[in-house]
């Protein structure tokens, strides 16, 4: 699993977005050869529905917190936002931003003394292909809230986070999958709008 670190979203040029290295249905072989089987049991990975809600752990700090996740929806974009995002619009080419809206509630655990690592584990597919991650670009989404402004998350808390994957314009099916370090991840399945 590819966790993002915190400084790279903060590094992330205002102007132009950073494309992460792993290019849709490119990069690693193991991303889209050995996409994760759902399993049934919830409380393991697995599939679930729209509105279901995962539960699961992520160390902040030297915490782990317990998490209730919920995929909320993937929002499609346009081409031309995607030439907005990237350096060179030619390695978008027929590329559009997929933005995954995530809600966390902190469960269990201390409060966060600093940015929550919760969404680095968020990841978009689209037709059994992992997307691109596109590094800052939906902090600004409406209804997406800033992970790096969140300060003191304790329990009872939620917050809505959420990650820009390009994905082809052409894409039929969207997942979004979530997992613990080393765990199988949630899938939660979208029709492409």
């Amino acid at each position: 699993m590819l966790y993002r670190k915190t400084a790279l979203r903060v590094a992330a040029p205002v102007a132009v977005l950073a494309l992460a290295l792993t290019a849709c249905g490119g990069g690693d072989k193991k991303d889209s050869a050995d996409k994760p089987k759902a399993k049934s049991s919830p409380e393991s990975g697995g599939e679930l529905g729209t509105g279901e809600s995962a539960t699961g752990k992520v160390k902040e700090g030297d915490t782990p917190v317990t998490y209730e996740i919920t995929a909320q929806k993937v929002e499609l974009g346009t081409e031309a936002e995607t030439k907005k995002m990237v350096a060179d619009p030619k390695e978008a080419k027929g590329l559009v931003p997929a933005i995954a809206y995530v809600k966390y509630t902190h469960k269990s655990g201390a409060a966060l003394a600093e940015t929550p690592d919760a969404n680095d584990a968020t990841t978009v597919w689209a037709d059994g292909k992992r997307g691109t991650l596109v590094i800052g670009a939906a902090d600004d989404a409406p209804g997406c809230e800033d992970a790096s402004s969140i300060e003191g998350w304790k329990q009872g808390q939620t917050h809505v986070l959420c990650d820009t994957y390009l994905v082809p314009k052409d894409a039929k099916d969207l997942e979004i999958h979530w997992s613990e370090e080393d765990g199988e991840p949630f899938i939660w399945k979208f029709a492409a709008k």
